[in-house]
């Protein structure tokens, strides 16, 4: 693998997350009824409430026509830490809402900064608290009923700002059947970029909503990245640890 695939390899599963219980949830009957108050009310009741998460992420990364897979190891404590190890720590990553670390032992350099370069990498403005959401289906920027509308299309609640701008657009697809989030596309048409990530499907997690299997698909020009996620056995509200320290003799990645 090249330099710069690993980079953004490790960035992505930097940012993106044995329960026997564990099952996907399926639909209920659907509701198109509700107000957009009533809709974000129940949108936010559907929130995942936990202390820590553990689970095993399979990461399946396509670009330029080449696949790879991956599983990790995924930990979070839930507001302050997203960490990542892959098999015999040969690459580990520490994200907090200060910054985001990583080291790689295959050719011995090391990351210490931070979002700008995920920022650019999938063409909007992230931080802590977004990739958090994006990882628990959860709308990576905090809605209202005072600044956004919704509709109903194909299957969905569709739920978007009141006042769409020239050169940022932004829509939620919510599912009627219990409100969690189908997809999230930000669009900004005048640099031709596109951030989508669709919700595939939920498991039930000792009466938690997670998801299950993400696709992420960031589109910039003529090029196209896929993210493909798949979060196995999780566990929920163990002691977890989060060891990271940076080798010794390892070269700071400049990007």
């Amino acid at each position: 693998m090249h330099t710069s695939s690993k980079i953004i390899f490790v960035l992505i599963v930097t940012f993106l997350f044995n329960c026997k219980s564990a099952k996907t949830i399926s639909s209920n009957e659907a509701d198109y009824n509700l107000s957009t108050r009533q809709l974000i009310k129940e949108n936010a009741k559907q929130a995942a409430d936990f202390k820590t998460l553990q689970s095993r992420l399979k990461i399946t990364y396509t670009k330029k026509g080449k696949t790879q897979s991956h599983s990790v190891n995924f930990r979070s404590k839930k507001d302050e830490v997203l960490w990542i190890n892959a098999t015999f720590s040969v690459i580990r990553a520490l994200v907090t809402p200060e910054k985001v670390s990583f080291y790689n032992k295959l050719d011995k350099t090391y990351f210490d900064g931070d979002y700008k370069y995920l920022s650019d990498l999938l063409g909007t403005e992230l931080d802590f608290n977004k990739v958090q959401n994006l990882l628990l289906g959860e709308t990576i920027y905090n809605i209202n009923s005072s600044e956004y509308k919704t509709s109903v299309g194909d299957g969905s609640y569709i739920v978007q700002p009141k006042n769409q701008r020239d050169l940022f657009e932004i829509f939620f697809l919510l599912d009627p059947s219990n409100f969690k989030v189908k997809s999230q596309q930000i669009s900004q048409p005048k640099e031709f970029r596109h951030l989508q990530i669709d919700y595939l499907t939920y498991q039930d997690v000792e009466k938690q909503i997670i998801p299950e299997r993400i696709k992420v698909i960031a589109v910039e020009a003529q090029e196209e990245m896929v993210v493909e996620l798949e979060m196995k056995n999780v566990s929920l509200n163990e002691d977890l640890r989060f060891p990271f320290k940076i080798p010794s003799g390892f070269k700071e990645i400049e990007l």
